[in-house]
């Protein structure tokens, strides 16, 4: 029997399965329960990419799914390694990112609760993941792999797409086998189509209106149906807001566009006064709604992939359907009709919302970002942390051919720098931008490390304004002054030169200049701004106070 043969594993089973399902690339962190499957990496023709930290490995995956729209594989250890990912598949579930957790487990004998001491063992480790994730696949057994890897991959892309969890215990990732290599597998997820009754009805409704308007959420942006919803807003000459988790979703600059302002009260207004709305990949949650307070006084028409978003917040004419087939549906069975007035009411809205932020002194704010977009090349995607910047950025950046992305959607912190991270390692040719407060970097600083060693074209931008700079505002705001909320930090330049990455301080004046340079330099690098940055003033407080409905239901941000 030939060498290779005989050391084969149940890891070999694992790496082997996912090659056959189209995987280029794993993340992870190795641990002891684990080790048959890192063992077996080294024989196959997969990528690794290994974080320092499990959480920011999930990060890294997540953002990998995101860009690529397939599946990412993320290989972790029982026990503190799995529990550690549990905040970052929480990310990929609320933004529906396809993320295959693969942790191993104590030996079999371990299982079932028996509390036999091994090392790492929890009672039932599953049961933390099942409030997070799609799905649980566990094996008992090596000839259990394939079938598993390929159910568990199924199960993330269906839509709507999502992280799952499949765990392994060690013996089984180590038992000897003798089965011939996986070479073919199928994991082909459902289609989920529009019923046709309930297309041709929210045709009826869009053509028969006087004022349509569509907001796009994060389900445009995952289902690749920016073609289908232009096509479909110029048919009904209908004017389109994106949610902050559908930015990229509709052209920026389109004269139908009106961009990404929710948490304006102009904006909100405009959509209750539409007298047939469409809502295409979003629940309509604490975000996307303004907190709530988006009361509407026409039609709603919801087009969501998710069961449990459908009509979760407002009554509608729901359709439980992909968002790409379910748009080119509309847009095929909709009257067309000539431009009328739908773009001047959209210009009309942004120069209302503009004179609003425009009143409020933030000019410091809006040089900063203005900045950021000019240096970022079109094409690049940015990673956006918890952080002042990045709530601007949310509601006033043009993403134009690239990809905004931030951790919105669970809202935890440390996601831009690691997340960053995987989306160049699907394309190491193209600059990466990460985006972080002081606070949040602190969370990810150990992965300056897997930056220099993978020479990964990611710049960060650290915005070091002392604290936890939201929390301060919102603090102040609400108590008169802030706790707990300012941090002593590093000197981010000299933390980040002794990793072995170039490193810059900034201003805002010189900040175009540096971070354009940064972003054209090969490898990784750091731009540090000391800069106490303001959000512009919320909207949502003066309409809970005229009679607004409070909180709803849980938050989703599309």
């Amino acid at each position: 029997m030939p060498t290779a043969q005989r050391r084969r594993h149940g890891g070999d089973l694992v790496v082997e399965s996912l090659t056959a399902l189209g995987a280029s690339t794993v993340f992870g962190l190795p641990g002891q329960h684990a080790l048959g499957a890192f063992d077996a990496l080294r024989r196959s023709g997969l990528t690794y990419v290994g974080l320092r930290v499990e959480n920011n490995a999930g990060f890294a995956a997540d953002a990998f799914a995101r860009v690529t729209g397939t599946v990412a594989p993320l290989l972790v250890s029982t026990g503190p390694g799995a529990l550690m990912t549990l905040a970052a598949l929480q990310e990929s579930a609320a933004a529906s990112a396809p993320v295959l957790a693969i942790g191993s487990q104590v030996p079999t004998a371990g299982l079932g609760g028996g509390r036999k001491g091994y090392l790492h063992e929890l009672v039932d480790q599953k049961a933390s993941f099942r409030d997070i994730v799609k799905s649980v696949h566990t094996v008992r057994t090596a000839s259990q792999i394939p079938s598993a890897v390929a159910a568990a991959w199924a199960s993330a892309l269906e839509a709507p797409a999502g992280p799952v969890w499949l765990e392994i215990p060690q013996d089984v990732l180590l038992a000897p086998v003798s089965v011939p290599p996986v070479t073919s597998l199928r994991a082909e997820p459902r289609p989920l189509p529009p019923r046709p009754e309930l297309t041709a009805e929210a045709a009826r409704l869009l053509s028969a209106a006087e004022r349509p308007v569509i907001l796009a959420g994060g389900g445009v942006v995952r289902a690749g149906a920016r073609q289908e919803l232009r096509a479909l807003a110029e048919a009904l000459d209908a004017p389109v807001a994106t949610t902050f988790g559908g930015k990229g979703a509709f052209p920026w600059d389109h004269p139908l566009s009106l961009q990404s302002w929710l948490e304006d009260a102009h904006t909100t207004e405009f959509l209750e006064d539409a007298d047939v709305l469409l809502v295409v990949g979003s629940g309509l949650g604490e975000l996307s709604s303004n907190y709530h307070t988006f009361r509407p006084r026409g039609r709603l028409v919801q087009i969501e992939a998710d069961l449990g978003k459908l009509e979760s917040n407002h009554p509608a004419l729901g359709i439980h359907a992909d968002a790409r087939e379910a748009l080119a549906a509309l847009a095929e069975a909709v009257t067309p009709r000539p431009p009328g007035t739908a773009a001047k009411a959209a210009a009309g809205l942004l120069t209302r919302v503009r004179e609003r932020i425009d009143a409020q002194g933030l000019e410091l704010e809006q040089r900063v970002l203005g900045a950021v977009r000019d240096a970022l090349p079109d094409d690049s995607p940015s990673f956006w942390d918890m952080t002042i910047l990045s709530y601007w950025a949310w509601s006033a950046f043009d993403p134009r051919a690239g990809a905004l992305h931030s951790a919105q959607g669970a809202g935890g912190l440390g996601y831009g720098f690691p997340a960053a991270l995987g989306a160049a390692s699907a394309d190491p040719g193209r600059p990466v931008l990460a985006v972080s407060g002081d606070g949040g970097a602190m969370y990810s600083i150990a992965e300056l490390a897997t930056a220099h060693q993978y020479r990964l074209p990611v710049t960060w931008l650290i915005v070091d304004d002392g604290g936890y700079g939201i929390l301060r505002e919102y603090m102040t705001d609400t108590f008169g002054e802030a706790t707990a909320t300012e941090l002593s930090r590093p000197d981010f330049v000299t933390l980040a030169e002794s990793f072995g990455v170039p490193a810059v301080r900034t201003t805002p004046e010189r900040l175009r200049a540096d971070l354009a340079g940064a972003l054209a330099a090969p490898g990784p690098s750091v731009v540090v701004l000391p800069a106490l940055l303001r959000m512009f003033a919320p909207t949502h407080l003066d309409r809970l106070a005229d009679g607004g409905p409070g909180d709803g239901p849980g938050p989703d941000q599309g």
